[in-house]
């Protein structure tokens, strides 16, 4: 059958019109006789009318710009034609900011008297040009370019932001190269100039284009940067526009949670601002998520609402958008007749207007309506089309690409089908590698790409080729972490030779590997001497809705877990398929790896119940893998716990935060004194209270320690993971200065940012060190995550929040065991039998939440 889009590799919703720089309305000396005017008149100064009319249409009130507009205009026109004039342009360009071209175009065609030369007959130049291209009407807008050079001989201020211009006409062709040079020119003469609008203006174009040619990372630090002047300059309108736009980045990049928060409120704030055409943008944009999200009845009446909006306003730019978006959702909705005809009307108008970018957006629609309907040679030569033109944005192609894979699979073309899924996988890495290296632009951005490898996975594994399937699925997992720890990121689909029994044997122990689809999901069993594929009666959302059901009563009060027979639902899913293997090497050996996918990231499978009233951490010794090729080699440790340790916690509570938000820890002395007698007082560096700040891990060369310890709060940021951060004290002010308010915090990213470690075992004691957030094959990125892309070899992390009561207790076991010469795995379990079976701390909420993640 052939798959619906992965809805984030299509179109690209334009988000912004270009706003004309502040010189473009930059005032010029005025020389006027103000007759039968006296000193006494109470009629208002025309000037300090306009510049306020000016001022309010930058800060972003575009109604209020356009009621003012529309007064002056009345109020001043009678003056002469220069007055007259002054305001028609100004009530033009604020209907430009609205998306209305037409009535821009209009009220510019209507005014009499036009000016032939000087700095208005630019301005007027510039705002017919941009109307015509915002409609398409590329040769009159090429004209109005032309009649304004030859103004600019003179140096008017208008002329100043000719490079914007020149580069709208540009972006609306698809031209985005050349549409970028503009871009940049204008962008260093705003700067040069220390003009702030006209800068921030400059940077939302280049988002713009940045985002058209798929450098996603690049729009987002441009829109970023337009937000950040917009927003100190109370430049509103800009600062909304600047947010949609990082929302598409962000889109774009994978990380569709985030975006939708920042479609929503740059949504918001266009209605209340006036901004009609922005307000289409965004809502086009958000129906992609919720297109994304499988609510296809939900994105079609967005879509159709944006369709009635962008006529209204004329745009064809959104009307294009619009056409397109209605053309996925109805293919997606199995409406292949209403799919074809908004398909056609949008194909026609980009084929009219000579836009090869917006050609293959419709034309990819009608491939796919010509593969459900079998028409084999059409959608093979739409798709190639698509796939092979110069016009064609890598995300677009990735995406043509696969279908034609599907398509070659329908037709049991298997040798083509493999080849073209090889093909779309190869372009799809080949644009991750481009990213920048920041690491948050590439943790989203395999969700691009999930379902292009899940149909791979099950095109192998239809054709019994299982060995293949798990070494493309293990390909998918911890590519970031993997990149972090020194291996280069690689610009082709070449999954490294997988000898899955050896690893199991090398590990010591059984691999449960997991890989979660929208429509298929499978369990991996590998073990010294076979491996073996299971499949799971839930798809990935019934799953993830399961784990995060039994999440919630895990840490909740002990009566309702009691009640609930979730853990036992959860192990017939996920375990019980393959419990009578697991039952014969669990005899030999109970060591089990998970390597879990999705949302059983977040979930402790040692919580699950085979039988009523009896937990599998009773049956097997757990610890969990980021992935096989990361999977360790069981290493014979040293008792004694050899090596050094840095122990940094019960940090004096920041003060001034709200809610009372880290209160006091009464028992981390406690815990750490538990700590403190395994290791001799040479070997150990030890830092409380005040001392216990970030300087006390960041400044004291973390590499040089075997063991790492944390007895403090943690917080876990959803939204931005890498600012999940450990709370420690206050960093002391050098000199008797300030601080900053976050001095307490050792954020993530500055884990992964400094020093590589070589630590045998990072604990941190601390809640949701785990972190909240899933990575499409990343797993939970937060501390733990952290602290292991940074070179540890282990971490013991929390899913939840931390008993300051019990955890003292536990982590003494835990030590003990470890100085016995027990591995970590070992140790942690028998610390968490002493909660279970000690009666106060049997609730799986004191013992549970710590999880061991092992990579090599």
């Amino acid at each position: 059958m052939f798959s619906p889009l992965q809805l984030r590799d299509c179109r690209p919703t334009r988000r912004w019109l270009t706003r004309h720089t502040a010189s473009a309305c930059r005032l010029v000396p005025l020389v006027l006789a103000l007759t039968a005017s006296s000193a006494c008149s109470r009629r208002r100064d025309p000037q300090a009318a306009f510049e306020h009319a000016v001022k309010t249409l930058q800060h972003g009130d575009i109604s209020g710009a356009r009621n003012e507009a529309e007064r002056g205009y009345e109020e001043f026109r009678g003056l002469g034609g220069e007055w007259a004039w002054r305001f028609t342009i100004l009530r033009a360009r604020v209907r430009y900011w609205q998306g209305m071209n037409e009535e821009t175009l209009k009220l510019l065609a209507t005014e009499p008297h036009p000016p032939q030369d000087g700095d208005l007959a630019v301005q007027r130049q510039r705002l017919e040009a941009v109307a015509y291209a915002s409609t398409h009407n590329f040769p009159e807008a090429e004209q109005r370019i032309h009649d304004a050079q030859r103004l600019c001989v003179a140096d008017y201020p208008a002329c100043r932001g000719m490079g914007l211009t020149q580069g709208k006409l540009e972006m609306e062709r698809g031209r985005y190269s050349q549409a970028r040079l503009f871009f940049d020119s204008a962008l260093a003469a705003s700067h040069a100039s220390g003009d702030q609008f006209s800068e921030a203006n400059a940077l939302l174009d280049l988002s713009y284009a940045a985002d058209e040619q798929a450098h996603f990372d690049e729009a987002l630090d441009r829109a970023s940067a337009a937000r950040q002047i917009a927003v100190s300059g109370g430049f509103a309108d800009n600062a909304q526009a600047a947010l949609g736009n990082m929302g598409w980045a962000y889109y774009k990049l994978g990380d569709s949670e985030k975006a939708l928060e920042m479609f929503a409120e740059a949504k918001e704030q266009a209605a209340k601002l006036g901004d009609i055409g922005d307000q289409v943008k965004w809502l086009t944009n958000a129906a992609y998520v919720d297109m994304d999200a499988g609510e296809l009845a939900k994105a079609q009446q967005s879509f159709q609402q944006s369709l009635n909006l962008a006529r209204k306003i004329s745009s064809s730019e959104d009307i294009v958008n619009s056409l397109m978006s209605l053309a996925l959702v109805s293919e997606q909705t199995g409406k292949l007749d209403d799919a074809k005809r908004y398909a056609d009307e949008a194909l026609a108008m980009a084929r009219k207007d000579e836009n090869g970018r917006d050609v293959v957006y419709p034309l990819l629609v009608e491939a796919r309506v010509a593969a459900h309907k079998h028409d084999i040679a059409t959608a093979e030569a739409d798709f190639n089309e698509v796939a092979k033109s110069a016009d064609t944005p890598v995300f677009l192609k990735w995406e043509a690409e696969r279908s034609l894979a599907r398509l070659y699979e329908d037709e049991n073309q298997l040798t083509a089908a493999d080849g073209q899924y090889r093909t779309a996988l190869t372009t799809f890495e080949a644009a991750r590698c481009d990213l920048h290296q920041r690491v948050d632009s590439r943790l989203p951005f395999l969700s691009n790409a999930a379902r292009i490898y899940e149909d791979y996975i099950q095109f192998l594994i239809e054709r019994g080729k299982i060995d293949d399937a798990l070494r493309v699925a293990d390909y998918t997992r911890a590519r970031t972490l993997t990149e972090g720890l020194g291996r280069p990121c690689k610009p082709t689909f070449s999954p490294d030779a997988l000898n899955a029994s050896e690893i199991a044997r090398r590990a010591g122990g059984t691999i449960l590997f997991y890989s979660l689809g929208q429509d298929h999901s499978y369990l991996w069993v590998v073990t010294p001497n076979r491996v073996k594929l299971f499949p799971l009666t839930a798809k990935q959302r019934e799953i993830d809705a399961a784990v995060q059901r039994y999440r919630k009563k895990l840490e909740g009060p002990p009566e309702i877990l009691e009640s609930s027979n979730d853990g036992g639902v959860l192990y017939q899913i996920l375990v019980a398929p393959a419990q009578d293997l697991l039952r014969q090497e669990v005899s030999r050996n109970n060591t089990v790896f998970i390597i879990s996918d999705g949302g059983l990231n977040s979930l402790n499978f040692e919580t699950l119940t085979p039988q009523p009233n009896h937990y599998w951490i009773e049956d097997v010794t757990i610890a969990n893998a980021p992935s096989l090729r990361l999977l360790p080699a069981s290493r014979r440790r040293g008792g004694n716990l050899a090596g050094k340790l840095l122990l940094i916690g019960n940090p004096v509570t920041p003060d001034a935060e709200p809610d009372n938000s880290y209160p006091a820890l009464p028992n981390a002395a406690a815990q750490m004194e538990n700590i403190e007698k395994y290791f001799p007082a040479q070997r150990q560096a030890v830092f409380a209270r005040d001392q216990a700040s970030p300087p006390a891990y960041l400044a004291n060369h973390p590499e040089q320690f075997s063991y790492i310890h944390f007895v403090a709060h943690g917080t876990a940021s959803r939204m931005n993971p890498l600012d999940s951060a450990i709370i420690l004290s206050r960093e002391p002010a050098a000199n008797g200065g300030t601080t900053q308010d976050d001095s307490f915090k050792l954020y993530a990213r500055d884990i992964i940012g400094t020093h590589p470690l070589h630590a045998e075992l990072v604990t941190i004691s601390a809640c949701y060190s785990t972190g909240k957030r899933t990575y499409s094959g990343e797993g939970l990125v937060g501390l733990s995550w952290a602290f292991l892309r940074a070179g540890a070899h282990n971490v013991v992390a929390a899913l939840w929040d931390v008993s300051d009561v019990s955890t003292p207790q536990l982590i003494d076991v835990f030590y003990a065991g470890l100085k016995r010469g027990n591995s970590p795995a070992v140790a942690l379990r028998t610390a968490k039998f002493t909660l279970l079976h000690g009666g106060t701390f049997h609730s799986p909420f004191y013992w549970a939440p710590f999880q061991l993640y092992s990579s090599s």
